[in-house]
């Protein structure tokens, strides 16, 4: 265990400013599907996996396993992105909608 002593005249060695730079993994889930081990097995180069959402659907975007935002899917330069609609609140969990 650590021991840290604290006085008024100490200051904190390190702000949320030493932070800032870390990085982290962050998920935006396009979507999710249900397929046998069989079908898994036999796939091939150029198979497609089909999911259920499409362009503009919302998502959820996940950082370090906590919920922190939702988003929709767009298309950007041939690629996929996420427009950010909304962020969540701490107590919000995956998958969850507002009403």
């Amino acid at each position: 265990m650590l021991g840290f002593e604290n006085s008024e005249n100490d200051e904190a060695f390190h702000t949320i400013k030493f932070l800032e730079d870390v990085p982290l993994l962050i998920i935006a889930e396009i979507g999710r599907t249900e397929i046998n081990v069989q079908n898994v097995l036999n796939l091939k180069k150029g198979n497609l996996v089909v999911f259920d959402k499409i362009v503009g659907e919302p998502m959820d975007i996940v950082v370090g396993d906590r919920l922190m935002a939702r988003g929709e899917i767009v298309v950007v330069n041939e690629r996929y992105g996420v427009r950010i609609s909304e962020v969540t609140r701490p107590e919000e969990k995956i998958g969850e909608r507002r009403e």
